[in-house]
């Protein structure tokens, strides 16, 4: 059974974890050393209070996580955010990143965003096609601007709108002032 919930700090060992092999054996990541426990924590910390960092839990384990950020710190791009999705090796190919970000995205439309991004270091078509599943266009490619394992890698930008163009009301309303949680997102627990 697949449960959905909001991160908490305590989530960090599970989430680094998962987390280490694309920093370790892949061009995923672009870090050179997985966090630990104590900084994956910390780095949920500092996203919930703004924006929503979920956990897939499939018969008790986690088994992966998606989150969001800003895509810039400019505050133009206020309505603009970064999403990503990680997934425990044994768990990849059975809708859980799809139901991941359909949560968050969700969320981030309950909270005023109006468009968001992903960087995906090329070839990686299984994320390529998550992406485009939820909606996302390729919007540029960066061309050699990562340097890892002895070789240059180019990352390809999508991104997609999630809501109308009109002018915006006012900021996104950070996460942590979201009530009723399970009103957004029905199959949301914690």
């Amino acid at each position: 059974m697949l449960t959905l919930r909001k991160a908490v700090v305590e989530d960090g060992a599970a989430l680094a974890a998962i987390y280490a092999p694309y920093v370790l054996d892949t061009v995923i990541s672009f870090e050179a050393v997985p966090p630990t426990a104590e900084e994956f924590g910390g780095r949920i910390a500092n996203c919930l209070p703004n924006y929503p960092w979920l956990v897939a839990e499939l018969d008790g384990q986690v088994a992966g996580y998606a989150y969001a950020g800003p895509h810039s710190g400019r505050a133009a791009y206020n309505w603009s955010a970064d999403i990503s999705v990680y997934l425990a090796p044994d768990h990849h190919r059975r809708g859980i990143g799809r139901s991941l970000y359909d949560a968050l995205i969700a969320l981030l439309r309950r909270q005023g965003y109006h468009a968001l991004f992903a960087g995906i270091t090329l070839p990686n078509e299984a994320s390529v096609a998550i992406h485009s599943a939820i909606g996302m266009r390729q919007v540029g490619i960066y061309r050699e601007v990562g340097f890892k394992f002895g070789q240059w890698h180019d990352v390809m930008w999508m991104g997609m709108t999630i809501s109308p163009r009109a002018q915006p009301m006012s900021a996104p309303t950070p996460f942590s002032a979201l009530t009723n949680l399970q009103d957004i997102v029905p199959h949301l627990t914690g």
